[in-house]
């Protein structure tokens, strides 16, 4: 009996040094941290295009956070730098992503600012980037025999338009295409001030 209360009791002495080393401390270290003056809250048309990343598992894999140059080659595949706390303030919830199945797309902006590529490249992955394994997201295109004067028409590469026919994004493509493309971190980070011992 003895020795059940003194294992219990370690447990939760353990439990409660981790609790607080993972996730109170970090909790305390940037639960305010503001945005960065570079940074711009997202637009309607954004915080939709997000709602359908979401909805469609996107964040399932892609990452949207890149690491330092001493923890991982990001910086070198041109994916930007390491973001920190400030950069992700209008984001809820945050879409830091577990797997990177894709490329980390936070600065995917910089590297494709063409909302052309990016609605064909959402129509038909391989067309842009072949062997990818990317699925392809017909649902959120139409294809018409004519496009109506507002629509929004996809230039997609010989061979991948359907015969006599136009692709036409639908409003979520379109809002999807947007949020990507305000995935934009290029802007300085301020460095912290010097702390005095």
């Amino acid at each position: 009996m003895n020795n059940e209360i003194k294992l219990v009791s370690g447990a939760m002495v353990m439990l409660a040094l981790s609790t607080s080393a993972l996730v109170v401390l970090p909790y305390l270290q940037v639960h305010d941290a503001p945005p960065l003056p570079g940074l711009k809250p997202y637009s309607s048309a954004e915080l939709r295009g997000r709602e359908v990343y979401i909805a469609n598992g996107c964040v399932y894999c892609h990452s949207q956070q890149p690491r330092a140059k001493a923890f991982a080659p990001d910086f070198s595949r041109g994916w930007g730098r390491a973001t920190v706390a400030g950069d992700y303030a209008y984001d809820q919830p945050h879409l830091l992503g577990t797997m990177r199945t894709g490329p980390d797309l936070m600065n995917i902006g910089v590297r494709q600012p063409s909302e052309q590529w990016h609605l064909g490249h959402l129509y038909q992955p391989r067309a842009y980037m072949p062997g990818s394994i990317m699925p392809s997201y017909p649902f959120l295109f139409e294809a018409k025999a004519q496009a109506d004067r507002d629509d929004v028409v996809v230039n997609l590469p010989a061979g991948y338009a359907p015969a006599g026919q136009v692709v036409v994004a639908r409003p979520q493509a379109v809002d999807l295409v947007k949020y990507l493309q305000s995935l934009n971190r290029s802007y300085p980070v301020i460095a912290a001030p010097a702390v005095k011992p």
